[in-house]
């Protein structure tokens, strides 16, 4: 590619789906407003304003974003930029990276605060452990609740109503859930609910309706249980 860095946005004008593709340059996904994801095989990441995704040249991944989504994605020459992951990672999108990645986009840019720049933003990008990831569950038995819990985030069915719903035990379900996503039946959950909570609170929703409609009885246990699923609060994906 004859760039380094190179931006590219859109606001979304209706919902839309983005069939399975890769590109030969890696990329940053994030949003300036609104929530979008993206899917590599049983992997489904959201994204954010405040946390993006570092793909990799030569992923096979796929997307979506609802009407009204600002999205961004910053290309890097693949053979002029080394990829801070062999892995599609997310990254966080610190007010310094956005000013860089802002000053990227100046009209007038001499080359070499261009290539200055584009040094700081490479020297600043890095994987965050922070992310908005769910490993999806494809098994006969475990996708009547993957596609209940992804239909209704609010769906308060314990481990032991689904084992009884299926006419399995507990234990089963536990083990297929930790050896399918790798995580147990509960952190599934909760990692459903705060990526369906992430998309309500870039709309605009309010702390308290966003708990009760993934399921919380107040907005504390939300924000609890949000804080140990993505290390980061509500509020940091609140747009007024």
């Amino acid at each position: 590619m004859p760039f380094a860095i190179q931006a590219y946005e859109e606001v979304v004008p209706y919902d839309t789906t983005w069939g399975e593709h890769s590109h030969p340059f890696h990329e940053l996904l994030w949003n300036e407003r609104g929530a979008s994801t993206a899917v590599v095989g049983a992997r489904v990441w959201t994204i954010t304003p405040a946390l993006g995704l570092w793909m990799p040249a030569g992923t096979l991944h796929s997307g979506s974003a609802l009407a009204g989504t600002w999205f961004r994605t910053i290309f890097f020459g693949f053979h002029t930029t080394p990829s801070i992951s062999d892995a599609p990672v997310a990254v966080e999108i610190t007010p310094l990276l956005r000013l860089l990645l802002e000053r990227l986009g100046e009209s007038g840019l001499s080359a070499a605060s261009r290539a200055t720049t584009e040094a700081m933003v490479l020297d600043v990008l890095e994987p965050s452990p922070r992310e908005l990831l769910v490993h999806a569950p494809t098994s006969a038995l475990l996708r009547p609740i993957a596609e209940a819990l992804r239909s209704d985030p609010g769906d308060r069915r314990t481990l032991a109503d689904w084992a009884a719903e299926l006419r399995v035990s507990a234990r089963t379900i536990s083990r297929a859930f930790n050896a399918e996503t790798g995580t147990s039946f509960a952190r599934w959950v909760a990692s459903v609910r705060a990526q369906h909570a992430v998309a309500l609170l870039t709309r605009g929703w309010d702390v308290e309706a966003v708990a009760e409609e993934v399921g919380y009885r107040s907005a504390s246990a939300f924000g609890a249980a949000f804080r140990r699923t993505t290390g980061l609060t509500p509020g940091t994906f609140r747009v007024s």
